[in-house]
């Protein structure tokens, strides 16, 4: 990964945010150094070199924040600014983000850190930061106007607080909220447990689920879009720009996710049953736990679910909304299925030649095909993998498990090696007759006994006319 530096900013140009845990505030003679990105590569954990120790997590196609000590501070630099982030490969959208990417670097701490983290504001407005999750005074709370002054363009403020508990957070804007989220803004926020053994896994990976609604050859997110989406991402990554989750075989895994879109999420895994392990509300007891292979996280939640990967494969994890695996589509073409257009077709071909009728015998010819678009956009299905088309997008991805990876090893593996013998194959025996087909068995019943009778509306008599109530009794409810 290259960072790049942004030197240092004197210190008449920063403002603490509000009162309370001022403790150090003199200590601050100079604001560190803000790292920064564009690459949309997975970088591998680093782990800590000072203070206690912690499993790092691994960003999903992002970074960790790097940070300084300064005395008994931990002390981080965020600087909130317009970005542009390739979505996928073919595309790239102009959004606001901090450190140079949209979501912004990860941020780690430890339970019982003491943490200032100065946040520069590079945009064209007034923002703030909210720690989602997390426990501090109010004062560092990060909504503008409620908890603290907004930050104007230009200006530095500090914010200063301990990490009073463990587990899975983020942050995001408190100011003009809904534009800077519908442009971009948030970060993962993870807090480690103060004793490193506790509910310690092997890999931990982390990504937010956001939104886009971008015009096909345009850059910019239409802000004000409310449900009708057209990109649906991991850390700003639609498929098959997102990074696979490479996982050794025997490996104990954990996969924390947070969800700023505008409607709820159910993630799947295949191949395998899970532990839900913690939300941003804590961690789950390990005796509470129940088990999944689907785990539903709503707007503004988060949710980590650990397993075991004992299985080796290439396993599909996505969203079980089977929009939310596509990529940008028009929602108002006419669903054109078991309609013949070969006479249609003929006489539009006289006028727009080349034209190819399509939709009559589903979608899935779109996934081989993957016709020219319009420029700065992408296929409503796409990606390829060792058995052709996966006609998928958006919110997809892939859990390579695989033998033998080192420790800190999360390079794409390729395709899965399938054992023989162990790949669903056509059928290519003898001729089969076709199946019989043959009726229902009878229930006995008479269909009308199963009528669904709505008791908010009087029953009818035969020639349709209302059946008055019994006296005292209640006809419609």
């Amino acid at each position: 990964m290259t960072l790049s530096r942004r030197g240092f900013v004197g210190a008449s140009g920063f403002v603490v945010a509000a009162g309370g845990l001022v403790s150090g505030r003199a200590q601050a003679a100079s604001i560190p150094e803000a790292a920064s990105t564009k690459s949309p590569e997975t970088q591998a954990p680093k782990a800590p070199t000072t203070g206690p120790d912690y499993q790092p997590v691994v960003t999903l196609n992002g970074w960790s924040l790097p940070w300084r000590m300064n005395g008994n501070w931990k002390e981080f630099h965020l600087v909130a600014e317009p970005v542009i982030r390739e979505i996928a490969p073919g595309m790239k959208a102009h959004l606001w983000g901090y450190n140079g990417q949209s979501p912004g670097p990860t941020i780690e701490a430890v339970e019982g850190d003491n943490v200032r983290i100065f946040v520069t504001n590079k945009l064209p407005e007034n923002t703030a930061v909210h720690w989602h999750g997390q426990r501090l005074p109010n004062g560092m709370d990060g909504v503008g106007g409620l908890t603290q002054p907004h930050i104007p363009p230009g200006k530095t403020f500090v914010y200063e607080f301990q990490m009073r508990r463990s587990g899975t957070f983020m942050y995001h804007p408190h100011s003009d909220e809904m534009v800077q989220m519908a442009m971009g803004m948030m970060g993962f926020l993870v807090v480690h447990p103060k004793d490193p053994a506790f509910r310690r896994v092997d890999r931990d990976f982390v990504f937010l689920l956001n939104a886009f609604d971008i015009e096909a050859g345009s850059y910019v997110p239409k802000v004000n879009t409310m449900l009708d989406f057209n990109l649906w991402t991991w850390n700003s990554r639609a498929f098959p720009g997102i990074d696979p989750f490479v996982v050794a075989k025997n490996d104990k895994v954990r996969i924390r996710f947070g969800n700023l879109t505008m409607t709820n999420h159910p993630i799947h895994m295949h191949g395998y049953e899970f532990k839900v392990s913690g939300t941003d509300g804590g961690w789950v007891d390990p005796a509470a736990a129940w088990p999944e292979v689907s785990i539903d996280c709503a707007v503004g939640q988060m949710r980590a679910f650990d397993f075991v990967a004992d299985e080796p494969g290439d396993w599909a994890i996505h969203c079980h909304k089977s929009h939310h695996t596509m990529n940008a589509m028009g929602h108002s073409v006419k669903t054109y299925i078991g309609v013949n257009k070969k006479d249609l077709a003929k006489r539009i071909a006289k006028i727009a030649p080349g034209y190819m009728p399509m939709g009559s015998n589903g979608m899935g010819e779109m996934g081989s095909m993957e016709m020219q678009g319009p420029a700065n956009t992408l296929p409503m299905m796409t990606g390829y993998a060792q058995f052709g088309p996966v006609e998928m997008g958006g919110m997809f991805s892939v859990v390579k498990v695989r033998e033998g990876l080192a420790a800190n090893d999360y390079k794409d593996p390729g395709w899965f090696k399938n054992p023989e013998g162990t790949v669903a194959f056509e059928y290519k025996g003898q001729k089969l007759a076709e199946a019989p087909r043959t009726s229902g068995p009878d229930s006995g019943l008479d269909s009308v006994d199963w009528q669904v009778k709505d008791p908010r509306k009087p029953a009818l008599a035969a020639d349709g006319t209302p059946i008055p109530a019994k006296a005292g009794g209640h006809s419609n409810h």
